[in-house]
């Protein structure tokens, strides 16, 4: 299993730079960060400098979308980040959350991802594509190589993943919501007439390392109870769309019932006052809290039901100890023993 990073885009540019450096110090294979242009920095500009001053590590979006970016300036991007850095991006793309609600918009449709996806994924890899009646292509990209990876909670957007995309992110690391998940992936791809093992599967979520006692694990759950709310958000759209039961489990659902509304000013921030309906039980399960022994039972899980990446959301008031305690006691046991 691959261990990545999510991070936010929040001045200063440099302290994001050191996290991803020091993350490639600590075992790390993927760098990822938020794509969200009015609520932080532009990422595309902060990978190019991670690139720079890293070796090894993937870096990419987690996640962009189809609507605040033209897509051949998306696919142009990666490909350029590749011929300087040797192939070391990867694009993961969904409909769009704060990127285009807070410019008032709403995220696009499930044809407009699947064209965007094809669109990007082409161009980044050298290839032709039609846009329109207009053939056009990267001359100069012929070595560049990019895998698009989509994220997605609802019934046909989980289809959609496995009928085109490379992987598939979800954004929470609740094991049996991840079965279901991963299931329905697998058999939409199967469906296509594709491999399912051909398919990554990333889980994501906030993760927080504590001594194990009561206190400091009451403190972590505070510190990632923004990532309730925001999944929170996501799960709304799917209730509207299908109903309370309609098509995903009930697990995800049944907790946004006490959910009153979402300020996206205070996206993905850590004592965000929209999050207070997510109850603890919710915070335990979507994320990954307590000793290292803890996280690694949660990662061994995972793995088990085929998870090839772990992200981990640093997005609390720890960062540099949570990178540090994964880089001397989880990533060696991962390496051993998932």
């Amino acid at each position: 299993m691959d261990l990545g990073v999510v991070l936010q885009c929040t001045p200063p540019a440099s302290s994001v730079i050191d996290l991803a450096c020091r993350a490639e110090r600590y075992g790390f294979s993927h760098v990822w960060t938020f794509d969200s242009h009015l609520l932080w920095q532009e990422p595309y500009v902060i990978h190019s400098r991670i690139l720079a001053e890293t070796r090894h590590v993937m870096v990419g979006p987690m996640v962009t979308n189809p609507a605040t970016r033209d897509w051949t300036v998306t696919a142009s991007t990666f490909a350029t980040l590749n011929e300087m850095f040797g192939n070391r991006t990867i694009c993961g793309i969904g409909r769009g959350d704060s990127a285009v609600r807070t410019l008032g918009e709403k995220p696009t449709t499930l044809a407009t991802l699947r064209e965007a996806v094809h669109v990007i994924r082409e161009l980044a890899n050298g290839r032709s594509v039609s846009l329109g009646d207009t053939t056009v292509q990267f001359p100069w990209a012929q070595g560049s190589t990019l895998d698009v990876w989509v994220a997605a909670y609802g019934p046909k957007a989980l289809a959609l993943t496995g009928e085109i995309a490379d992987g598939y992110i979800l954004q929470l690391a609740d094991p049996d919501i991840a079965s279901w998940m991963i299931g329905r992936v697998r058999a939409a791809a199967e469906s296509a007439g594709r491999d399912p093992s051909a398919i990554s599967f990333c889980v994501a979520a906030p993760a927080y390392v504590t001594d194990g006692s009561a206190d400091a694990l009451a403190h972590a759950r505070d510190q990632v109870r923004w990532f309730g709310g925001m999944v929170g958000n996501h799960v709304a759209d799917i209730v509207a769309r299908y109903g309370h039961h309609g098509g995903v489990p009930d697990a995800l659902t049944d907790y946004i019932d006490a959910r009153t509304g979402y300020d996206y000013s205070e996206h993905g921030r850590a004592g965000n006052t929209h999050a207070e309906f997510v109850p603890d039980s919710v915070i335990d399960r979507f994320c990954v809290l307590g000793s290292p022994a803890d996280h690694l039972a949660r990662l061994k899980e995972l793995s088990t039901l085929g998870v090839d990446q772990f992200a981990v959301y640093l997005q609390h008031d720890a960062k540099a100890a949570t990178l540090e305690a994964y880089g001397e006691a989880v990533v060696p046991l991962v390496r051993a023993n998932v």
